[in-house]
C-alpha cells in the first residue's frame, strides 16, 4: 500500500477525526473508503456510457416522441 500526503485545514481535520471515532473507525479509513467509492463512480459512469454508444444507432422509436411521463415509467 502506497502512502500520500494532504494538507486540510487544521479544524475541519480535527472534526473528520472526531467523526470517524464517532464510527469506530479512523480517518484513514474513510478516507480509503471515499477513494473505492470515488474511483468506481467513474468506472460505472465509463461503463454505462460504453453501454450508451454501443445501443446508439440500434434503437428505433419510428419517429414517435415520448412524453416526459413515458420516458420516466417505470
Amino acid at each position: 500500500m502506497r502512502n500520500i500526503t494532504f494538507s486540510a485545514d487544521e479544524h475541519l481535520i480535527e472534526t473528520a477525526r472526531a467523526q470517524a471515532r464517532a464510527r469506530n473507525t479512523t480517518l484513514n479509513e474513510e478516507f480509503r473508503r471515499w477513494l473505492e467509492d470515488y474511483t468506481r463512480r467513474q468506472q460505472q459512469a465509463d461503463q454505462a456510457m460504453a453501454v450508451v454508444e454501443e445501443l446508439r444507432g440500434k434503437l428505433r422509436t419510428g419517429g414517435r416522441k415520448f412524453t416526459r411521463e413515458e420516458m420516466n415509467e417505470r
